[in-house]
């Protein structure tokens, strides 16, 4: 049996390649704080139909999807300061939230795409209002505090652009600069892996004038002005700065 091979650069997914925030400021100018130590992320979108069937269907069933609600479940740690007493942020709303009703029941979370390495998914994420129910998983003797959440969605979930920069995994790589010998205002590519998220790319310690992360693996750049002759090109992320990697500049 023949296995049909897949298209160059394609990876298997991982089951923790997500992310969940919680807003802790308001709707409008929400600050996001990331869910911690959590696992488990299944979030669902239950169809709402109606029934569509006409003669034309001769009997047999016809059924529109007319919406799509929510509904999602995780486990996280229960963490707490040890001079407070509190939970980690973003648990402490998720048990305020689970012990209160009315507007004071909801909370206001987004989901999205979380890669370990590469380019994270541009749409595979969504903002909702959700009501929060809350357990304990662990009750024994000698176990780690953990929370069971389940989150009821208000209606249906927005869909929204990928926050996550997909900067994770260690400091960007550089392997080629092309095409060699280019002088400052002209266009270099650069080649290597982990761009995402890219702050700066610099000649020496001269930032390009411009540049463009195209994907996790290639950037177009404006050579800055300088000397004609060999100097260091680094791609600068929040995950690191790379190895400098010997270019030729042209005069």
């Amino acid at each position: 049996m023949s296995i049909n091979p897949l298209p160059a650069g394609t990876t298997l997914g991982q089951s923790f390649e997500y992310g969940l925030d919680i807003n802790t400021g308001t709707f409008g100018s929400p600050s996001w704080q990331e869910i911690r130590r959590m696992s488990g992320w299944a979030p669902t979108f239950p169809k709402v139909t109606q029934d569509a069937a006409t003669y034309d269907d001769q009997g047999a069933p016809n059924e529109d999807v007319s919406g799509r609600g929510f509904a999602g479940a995780f486990t996280v740690q229960a963490n707490r300061s040890q001079t407070t007493g509190l939970y980690l942020p973003e648990v402490e709303a998720l048990v305020n939230a689970s012990r209160r009703d009315r507007e004071q029941a909801v909370v206001d979370v987004r989901f999205y795409h979380k890669p370990k390495t590469g380019a994270p998914h541009p749409t595979d994420a969504g903002r909702i209002l959700s009501t929060v129910e809350l357990s304990r998983q662990n009750t024994g003797n000698a176990e780690i505090d953990i929370f069971a959440i389940s989150l009821a969605g208000k209606g249906s979930y927005t869909p929204i652009a990928n926050p996550y920069a997909g900067v994770i995994g260690g400091a960007p790589i550089v392997s080629a600069v092309t095409p060699a010998g280019q002088a400052a205002t002209k266009l270099v590519t650069i080649s290597g892996s982990g761009f995402l998220g890219a702050t700066a790319v610099k000649f020496g310690t001269t930032s390009a004038t411009e540049f463009t992360v195209i994907s996790e693996a290639t950037i177009v750049a404006t050579v800055p002005a300088g000397s004609a002759g060999p100097v260091n090109v680094t791609v600068v992320t929040p995950a690191g700065t790379s190895a400098a990697f010997s270019y030729t500049r042209g005069a």
